[in-house]
């Protein structure tokens, strides 16, 4: 892994479960409602003209074709075919992965719309969920047509038309690699931070290497210098531009990342928690205990029973394989 990818282990540990969205055909009289209280979302127009209704908006979202919506974690919303959602009848979609799907309907009678949802079901979450934007939309026309994010939104486009074989295998891909560019474009395009925060921190280079340092050997016994010289900052140089960047202390952000990493492992492993205790850091397991309760809430036990039992929670996205 390249030690300076922040994002990748970043998205490991927060422990996304993607769901794909059907592709939907938007009639008029109707408003689809999607309840999203877990997850990170987005939406992709194929075509046609649609708008996004959601708390918190001024006024509808207009989306039209190409353009992509990507939502933070928690935002219930509804598509329609008008910027009104009075007398329109409501289906709740619910996250599934459909066998087939259908193809793109006549242009001029309805839009269509396919999406995905990466679940973060546990709690606290990583403060770059907490730090982005309600909703950011990437418009069509701000790209380039030989940008990377324009040629993934054709390649969904042409994979939602006549059946292909593999295209269920094609999309997914897809989702995923839309998600990732979505999320490269909130950042790039986000105003100046006007308080300290993940957009402010992964913007300055310096810092944002010393924040992909932790997320890629958390197990490491880091300490401040350590840390500055990853920076080529010194430590009271460091400390001051971090804590103006992030709003917090290198050593305390460790401590998150660490539990970020626990939350993963004891949801995803039946690992020992002396195991885990020595995976993000801690050979003592008592210490590491009482740093997970005191940040999560709960005790690693209680946290592991908790994820057990509830996997069978009807709107917990299913595991992915290999995850």
């Amino acid at each position: 892994m390249d030690d300076d990818d922040l994002w990748s282990p970043l998205i490991r540990d927060t422990d996304l479960q993607r769901q794909p969205l059907d592709l939907r055909a938007l009639a008029p009289g109707r408003a689809l409602v999607f309840p999203c209280e877990r997850s990170v979302g987005l939406h992709l127009v194929l075509h046609g003209r649609v708008w996004l209704h959601a708390e918190g908006l001024a006024a509808p979202l207009a989306l039209g074709a190409g353009d992509l919506a990507l939502m933070a974690r928690g935002c219930r919303h509804r598509l329609a075919l008008s910027d009104t959602l009075q007398g329109l009848d409501e289906q709740a979609i619910v996250p599934a992965l459909p066998e087939t799907l259908a193809p793109a309907t006549d242009e001029g009678s309805v839009a269509t719309v396919v999406g995905g949802a990466w679940q973060v079901w546990h709690t606290p979450v990583h403060p770059f969920l907490a730090d982005l934007p309600a909703w950011h939309v990437v418009r069509a026309d701000s790209q380039a047509p030989d940008s990377p994010l324009a040629q993934a939104v054709a390649l969904a486009r042409h994979e939602t038309g006549p059946a292909r074989p593999g295209r269920r295998i094609v999309l997914q891909g897809l989702l995923d690699l839309l998600f990732v560019h979505a999320l490269r474009a909130a950042l790039a395009e986000a105003p100046a931070p006007r308080q300290p925060g993940w957009t402010q921190a992964a913007q300055d280079p310096k810092i944002a290497r010393v924040l992909a340092r932790m997320h890629a050997d958390c197990a490491r016994a880091w300490t401040l210098e350590d840390l500055a010289r990853e920076a080529g900052l010194s430590r009271t140089l460091l400390a001051e531009r971090f804590r103006a960047a992030l709003g917090d202390t290198p050593l305390n952000h460790l401590r998150t990342v660490r539990m970020q990493r626990a939350m993963h492992l004891l949801a995803t492993t039946g690992q020992r928690l002396e195991s885990v205790a020595a995976a993000v850091g801690y050979q003592d397991a008592f210490a590491f205990s009482k740093v997970f309760k005191r940040m999560v809430g709960t005790s690693p036990a209680a946290f592991r029973k908790l994820d057990a039992a509830e996997r069978a929670h009807p709107w917990r996205f299913p595991r992915q394989a290999g995850a």
